[in-house]
């Protein structure tokens, strides 16, 4: 597979068994190179400035228009009803989620989508949702694109071969990609696989602004990976089925040709992906602890200056080196919601319970931090240069919403640990006031 690099660029691709397939000097001519339909895909107003502005045009065998009536699919357990359920202000911790095991029970990726919790509305375009994917089988004559925003896909056992309308795209554990709002695409797998997505109504990711930092650091532009033109000219006389995920809902619609057949295409609206051992960490050198906004890599804005409608934010690994500080993660009350989920390893706050393949949300000011065993060691370790998180990814999705955890999350995927909270009960009173 092949790539061309760089975070929001014009790119131009084309299948190199149709040299010239791009027209020359315009977008749309009168009679494209080798009898192909021009498309414009607009993930912006029209009226958006030009920094914001997200337009690609694809040169297709046949128009995307060209299906049968949508008819409604029953979503299993996808949702955005997020008054299902009463809500849940506790500390909330979810075992590895089971993958279903096949052929018993074959489960591709759309049937394998589970809404853990969300906030917002996707007809208001302002909201997000995180979910489960679980799944044991590929696609097959079946593609999904999401009207209703974009999502950000974390892998976290098991590798995807993601064809788009642009092209193909492996994504593997420790990676993620971004397949954003009306893209076609469907996943293939090579056995049993999990992961989590974000999406995100109403607003597209971006690099964080870095400020003070400077010109480099973080996730850095070019390290962001585009797939090329790539078509298959394929006739599917038993239905090929092009499934939408529109208002929250599933709809599916029938055509008797591959979505895949985009021979050439250029602009600025792509899915992509990136390797987060490519993140360049910044870090405290002196003493106390940095805000873990320092571990950005993707932000998805309101309009409000500096909230973010959701941040993706990694824990990888690097160096320690703060003097007289308590290094692992500080107890905290948030104005905004913490989902995080572990790719590989053991989180440095809880290295018992909080497992890879599961995860935790602490909600809007529900108080979080380091368990007990945690806050003693720390407290009494030598303090020298150490490595922190070799072998591990965690990461976390936070958003300015107040998110609704579903009926699934809370008591149908029976995946809830009921006892998280007693990782602070040992916590004990030091104070001593004749002691400074």
């Amino acid at each position: 597979l092949q790539y061309m690099s760089g975070f929001g660029n014009e790119h131009v691709s084309e299948d190199p068994r149709c040299p010239g397939a791009l027209p020359e000097g315009q977008n749309n001519p009168q009679v494209c190179p080798y009898g192909l339909y021009a498309e414009q895909l607009s993930g912006s107003a029209f009226t958006c400035p030009r920094s914001t502005n997200k337009r690609s045009w694809l040169y297709r065998i046949l128009p995307s228009v060209c299906h049968k009536p949508f008819k409604p699919l029953e979503e299993g357990h996808l949702t955005h009803d997020w008054d299902e359920i009463e809500p849940d202000p506790n500390q909330l911790r979810w075992k590895p989620f089971e993958i279903p095991k096949a052929p018993q029970n074959k489960m591709d990726f759309v049937s394998g989508l589970h809404t853990l919790c969300g906030a917002g509305e996707p007809r208001g375009r302002n909201g997000i949702a995180v979910h489960i994917f679980v799944c044991n089988t590929s696609m097959i004559d079946r593609c999904l694109y999401n009207s209703d925003g974009d999502f950000l896909i974390v892998p976290q056992q098991g590798k995807l071969l993601i064809t788009t309308e642009f092209g193909k795209m492996l994504v593997e554990p420790n990676e993620i990609c971004v397949i954003q709002q009306g893209m076609r695409f469907s996943v293939e797998v090579f056995g049993e696989t999990r992961g989590y997505i974000l999406e995100v109504y109403g607003a597209h990711f971006e690099l964080p602004d870095l400020g003070p930092i400077g010109a480099n650091g973080l996730a850095n532009p070019r390290d962001f990976l585009v797939p090329v033109a790539w078509y298959e000219d394929r006739q599917v006389p038993g239905g090929y089925t092009v499934i939408s995920k529109y208002q929250g809902k599933l709809f599916a619609a029938q055509q008797d040709y591959s979505p895949y057949n985009v021979v050439a295409w250029h602009g600025n609206y792509t899915p992509y992906k990136y390797h987060l051992e490519k993140f360049m960490v910044i870090n405290a050198v002196a003493f106390d602890h940095a805000d873990p906004s320092i571990f950005t890599v993707l932000t998805a804005k309101t309009t409000r200056a500096g909230v973010a409608l959701a941040d993706f934010v990694i824990f990888p690994p690097r160096w320690g080196v703060a003097n007289n500080t308590f290094r692992p993660p500080y107890y905290h009350r948030n104005c905004m919601s913490e989902f995080m989920g572990l790719i590989k390893g053991h989180y440095e706050a809880k290295e018992e319970g909080f497992q890879p393949g599961g995860g935790s949300l602490h909600s809007m000011m529900t108080p979080h931090g380091p368990d007990a065993d945690c806050f003693e060691k720390a407290s009494k370790a030598k303090l020298e240069p150490e490595r922190v998180a070799d072998g591990t990814m965690a990461f976390m999705f936070e958003s300015s919403l107040s998110l609704a955890v579903t009926k699934w999350g809370l008591q149908t995927s029976n995946r809830l640990d009921k006892n998280y909270y007693k990782c602070w009960e040992p916590l004990k009173s030091h104070f001593n006031p004749k002691c400074k």
